[in-house]
C-alpha cells in the first residue's frame, strides 16, 4: 500500500458547526493564535533509517509505505508474564524527544479502523501529574477534544481524590474548564492535516486549514514540555509528514 496518493489528496474537512457559540464551550479563534519561528524537527518517515528521537512508548508502531503505523495491542488488562501486576489497556504511543514551550505541530492523520489519534505533551520529569502528561489534542471522527491533564483528569490529587466516593462533586468543580469537545465530521481512511497551536496557556487545533478546537488552561502554560507523543487507539492510524515548530503568540 503506497500512503502518499491518499495523503496527497486530503479531503476537505465537513464541520457543520463550529460550538463556538455554545456557551458552555469556549469560542475558537477564528485566526491563528501561534507565529511559527524555526523549524525545530521534521519526518515524511520515507527511507530505511528514522531519527533517533523517536522512540517506543507503548506497543505498537511500525514504519511502513513511507509513513508511521500505530496500532493499539494492549486492549484490554492482562496479567503480567509473572503475575505480580496486571498490565492496564492503553492506545498505542510513539514518543519524540524534542523539547519545547510554545510550539506548533503539524502533522498528517489517516483513520484505517482506530477510534482516536492525538498530539500529546509531557514532562517526564513533572511530578504532579501521572507519567509527566501535561496537555493533548484528542481527535476522533466525529469530536475533536483538547485536554488539560496537568491539572485535570491526570493531576494526582484529583486521581486520589477519585477513590473518595464523597468527594465527587469536589472533583467535579476541580476538573471543571479542563477539557473542551467541539463537533467535526471526519471520514475513514482519508488523510486530514492536523495543525496543534500551543501558546502560553492555549491550545488551537486546526485541521485541513480550518479551526476546529480551542481551550485555555494553566497546564497547557506548563514551561518544560519535554515530549511530543502520537497516539493511536484502535486498528489503526497513520500519521505521516510531521513538523514542529517553535512558536510565539501572535501579535
Amino acid at each position: 500500500m503506497n500512503l502518499r496518493p491518499l495523503l496527497l489528496s486530503c479531503s476537505v474537512l465537513s464541520v457543520s458547526s463550529f460550538a463556538a457559540d455554545t456557551p458552555k464551550l469556549p469560542r475558537i479563534p477564528s485566526k491563528p493564535i501561534a507565529e511559527k519561528k524555526e523549524l525545530l524537527f521534521s519526518d515524511d518517515f520515507a527511507g530505511a533509517t528514522h531519527d533517533a528521537k523517536w522512540h517506543r512508548v507503548v506497543d505498537t508502531f511500525a514504519f511502513e509505505d513511507g509513513a508511521l503505523k500505530g496500532t493499539q495491542t494492549r486492549v484490554k488488562d492482562e496479567p503480567s508474564k509473572d503475575g505480580k501486576s496486571i498490565i492496564t489497556a492503553h492506545a498505542a504511543v510513539y514518543g519524540l524527544e524534542l523539547p519545547t514551550q510554545d510550539s506548533v505541530v503539524e502533522v498528517k492523520m489517516r483513520f484505517d479502523g482506530c477510534t482516536m489519534m492525538d498530539v500529546e505533551f509531557d514532562d517526564r520529569k513533572y511530578t504532579g501529574s501521572h507519567y509527566g502528561h501535561l496537555c493533548r489534542a484528542q481527535v476522533r471522527l466525529d469530536k475533536v477534544t483538547i485536554m488539560d491533564e496537568r491539572e485535570g483528569s491526570q493531576n494526582e490529587v484529583i486521581k486520589a481524590m477519585r477513590t473518595d466516593p464523597a468527594k465527587k462533586d469536589e472533583v467535579a468543580k476541580m476538573m471543571a474548564g479542563k477539557s473542551a469537545t467541539f463537533p467535526v465530521k471526519l471520514e475513514p481512511n482519508k488523510a486530514y492535516t492536523v495543525l496543534v497551536e500551543t501558546v502560553g496557556e492555549e491550545m488551537r487545533v486546526s485541521i485541513d486549514g480550518k479551526a476546529v478546537a480551542f481551550l485555555k488552561s494553566a497546564g497547557i502554560g506548563h514551561a518544560t514540555k519535554s515530549k511530543i507523543e502520537l497516539g493511536v487507539a484502535g486498528q489503526s492510524g497513520w500519521f505521516d509528514d510531521i513538523k514542529v515548530w517553535n512558536a510565539a503568540p501572535v501579535k
